[in-house]
């Protein structure tokens, strides 16, 4: 779907908490909804009347995936008239609290990742108590229904891991490191987890801290030159994917290199081969599907999947055969 003309896009409506997040930027302790500290982007979009939609992620600084979600949920935004206010923080207790600062705001309605349920888990509640509608995207898809969310848009990540790992019986690799950038994250962890149940070979992990990018490459490199039986590295996010690229190079290996998740530079790395392939969850669907699901159920009672069915946006593969009919897309920065 096309965005509105312009004159129905209203990006830069700021209000008094608009004012606030932009402060953030500089100044410790506030929020773009009064209080909080967040350490990531702040911002708002959309129409300056109107309903009032918060989307709360765990993402952290610099991360790009989230980038696309944004821009969906800007669309989405745009196109229903809605206030967007979109807030995160990698800290499962920061989230929360952003979580209750929307709550405050009396928002009419909440987005929120579940990549750490347990320590969401008071905050939606207190979202709910409060007549506040709130729906899931990207992590959580094993604990929406538990939390009482309405529905959840993203990606099983237990069927996306096994797809991948049958993948890579299908190309005969016979043993796959799984790169994990963030400990704890139920979504990436499922990942491996699949990977390890569908794939015949052998399959270890590899923690690494996904905040810096210079100590990913050296612990892939590192862990490569330790074993070369390594024959495949898998990484759970596009930039992590470029790094690994690097890392078979410093160490002289021989292993492939795929990739959970999609930006315009690894469809590059698809093109030229320099990774094999990439597992696509659509971020941007994500975003626009649950800011667009608020507006509906505010504005016409509709639940997506009926409030017992997730909403899948993936897995997608995207190889060297297919890689084309998405290039363009993830060259406007929507894929």
């Amino acid at each position: 779907m096309n965005p509105p003309p312009a004159s129905r896009r209203i990006f830069t409506a700021f209000r008094a908490t608009a004012l606030a997040a932009a402060l953030c930027l500089t100044v410790a302790g506030c929020s773009v909804f009064g209080g909080s500290d967040a350490d990531s982007d702040t911002g708002t979009s959309g129409s300056s009347g109107g309903m009032k939609i918060a989307l709360i992620t765990h993402s952290a600084e610099g991360d790009a995936f989230w980038d696309l979600v944004r821009k969906g949920a800007e669309v989405a935004a745009a196109k229903d008239g809605v206030e967007l206010t979109f807030v995160s923080d990698p800290d499962p207790a920061g989230q929360a609290k952003l979580v209750r600062d929307a709550i405050a705001d009396k928002v009419d309605g909440i987005a929120v990742t579940l990549a750490k349920p347990q320590a969401m888990r008071g905050a939606v509640a207190a979202a709910r108590a409060a007549g506040i509608p709130v729906v899931g995207l990207n992590s959580g898809i094993d604990a929406w229904q538990a939390q009482g969310l309405l529905a959840f848009y993203g990606q099983d990540e237990s069927v996306a891991g096994r797809a991948l790992g049958n993948e890579l019986d299908a190309r005969a690799a016979k043993h796959a490191l799984c790169v994990i950038h963030e400990r704890g994250n139920v979504a990436v962890e499922a990942r491996c987890a699949g990977v390890r149940k569908a794939f015949a070979g052998r399959t270890e992990n590899l923690y690494v801290d996904g905040t810096d990018m210079g100590s990913v490459t050296d612990s892939i490199a590192a862990r490569l030159r330790q074993d070369p039986t390594i024959d495949e590295v898998v990484t759970l996010g596009a930039q992590f994917a470029l790094a690994a690229v690097d890392s078979v190079d410093e160490a002289g290996s021989k292993a492939q290199v795929a990739t959970f998740d999609l930006n315009k530079e690894l469809v590059e790395a698809v093109k030229s081969g320099d990774v094999q392939f990439a597992v696509d969850q659509q971020p941007y669907l994500q975003g626009y599907l649950a800011v667009d699901g608020l507006w509906l159920y505010r504005t016409n009672g509709n639940i997506s999947g009926g409030g017992v069915e997730p909403v899948l946006t993936g897995p997608a593969f995207v190889t060297k055969k297919n890689v084309a009919g998405v290039a363009a897309f993830a060259a406007n920065g929507t894929r």
